[in-house]
C-alpha cells in the first residue's frame, strides 16, 4: 500500500507546533522547514496569532469523541481552507502537489495542508491514528502532548519512551504493591 507523504509530515507538523509552538513566526516557518515545507509564505501581522487558531482548531479534531465528529471537524477545517490541489514545479524539486494558492499568508497555507493531511492520514492508516498520550489518561500524569501514530503496526499510544517507561513502572507497581485494607481474620 502507498501511503500519501503528504499526510504523514503535515499531521507531524501539526502534532510539533501542539506540543512546543514557537513563540514567533520565525520559529513556525522554521519549524515548517524541519517538516519539509520549503515554499515561502507571504507575511503579515496576524501570522502568530492565526496560526495559533489553527493548531487549536486541529485540536479539536484530536480530541473528538468519536469518528462521526472527528470526521465532520476535519471536513469544516477543509473547507474553511478553501485550496484545492495543484500541480505545481518549483526550486528543481518535479512535479508535485500543493493544497493551496499562490501567495497565501502562513496560516492559511497551514490550515490547508494539515487539514488535508489530517485526512490523508486518517483515511490511509485508519481514524485511530490520533489522540493524546496515553500517559495523561492515566492518574497522577499531565502529558497532553499529541500522539500520531505512524507504525506499522498502529499501537502507538505514547508521545516518547519516557512516558511510556513511566507507565509500564506505574503498571509493575500496581501489580506487585502490597494490598491494603483487606485484612485477614482468624
Amino acid at each position: 500500500m502507498h501511503l500519501n507523504p503528504y499526510g504523514e509530515y503535515a499531521v507531524l507538523l501539526a502534532a510539533s507546533l501542539a506540543n512546543d509552538f514557537p513563540p514567533d513566526r520565525a520559529g513556525i516557518v522554521a519549524r515548517a522547514r524541519e517538516f519539509g515545507m520549503t515554499m515561502d509564505f507571504t507575511p503579515t501581522d496576524g501570522d502568530l496569532e492565526g496560526v495559533r487558531g489553527v493548531v487549536d482548531a486541529w485540536l479539536t479534531v484530536v480530541d473528538a469523541p468519536n469518528n462521526q465528529e472527528r470526521a465532520a471537524l476535519l471536513n469544516a477545517q477543509m473547507a474553511h481552507a478553501a485550496a484545492y490541489p495543484r500541480l505545481t514545479e518549483h526550486d528543481a524539486e518535479g512535479w508535485h502537489l500543493h493544497y493551496r494558492d499562490d501567495n497565501q499568508t502562513l496560516p492559511h497555507v497551514l490550515r490547508a495542508v494539515i487539514s488535508v493531511g489530517t485526512a490523508l492520514h486518517l483515511t490511509t492508516r485508519g481514524m485511530g491514528r490520533l489522540g493524546r498520550c496515553a500517559a495523561g489518561l492515566a492518574a497522577g500524569d499531565d502529558c497532553r502532548n499529541v500522539v500520531v501514530d505512524v507504525t506499522r503496526n498502529g499501537r502507538q499510544q505514547y508521545c516518547s519512551v519516557r512516558c511510556a517507561n513511566r507507565a509500564a513502572v506505574r503498571r509493575h507497581r500496581a501489580r506487585t504493591a502490597p494490598r491494603t485494607g483487606a485484612g485477614v481474620r482468624l
